[in-house]
């Protein structure tokens, strides 16, 4: 095994020292801003999985998103049943609002991908890979030099996205995503 699996290894055993050193970040994660720029991967193993290398180009940003029911504005006239209706459900998955959110302050960088890092009872803490396109040590790597700035994650082509969407499998029982849930909606009409 190299040294990565090994990495990859002890976090998914979860000892208890690592559980300790989660929770001194988690403190220090809760009093920096929303969206952090950070400098190493917090888990080194799942982002050179997922495309992150130490170069020029690269960059890494640690997003905190909110945990609890989104729920829309003003329920007035107290508690009823009909109520119950502006429970807002949200069509999204918390991973792919955080990739969202990135690209949205960096408008210059394309999301290559994210993980999850952590998660307490109010948040959950996502890292976003992100790359600048027109960055020479990009153009001249082989496998990133097509990437262009074109905002797939806003159009729901990232992982997170595509999980969202249900399109990480297909065949019998997908029959509904495809080629959207909305179009399916007006085929059916």
């Amino acid at each position: 095994m190299g040294m990565y699996k090994y990495i990859s290894e002890l976090n998914k055993s979860r000892p208890e020292a690592l559980i300790a050193l989660q929770r001194q970040r988690q403190i220090e994660w809760r009093t920096q801003t929303v969206t952090q720029v950070i400098d190493h991967a917090t888990n080194i193993a799942r982002a050179r999985s997922l495309g992150y290398r130490a170069k020029p180009g690269f960059v890494l940003v640690r997003i905190r998103v909110p945990r609890g029911g989104k729920q829309r504005p003003s329920i007035r006239h107290g508690r009823r049943s009909r109520n119950l209706g502006q429970n807002f459900v949200i069509g999204k998955n918390y991973q792919w609002i955080a990739e969202e959110r990135v690209n949205k302050k960096y408008k210059n960088l394309e999301i290559l991908n994210s993980y999850f890092v952590g998660k307490d009872g109010l948040h959950y803490w996502f890292e976003v890979i992100l790359i600048d396109p027109h960055h020479p040590v990009i153009q001249h790597d082989p496998h990133l030099k097509n990437i262009r700035r074109t905002g797939k994650v806003f159009r729901g082509l990232s992982s997170a996205g595509k999980k969202g969407r249900g399109m990480r499998h297909k065949g019998t029982g997908t029959e509904k995503v495809r080629p959207s849930l909305n179009s399916h909606k007006d085929r059916a009409k």
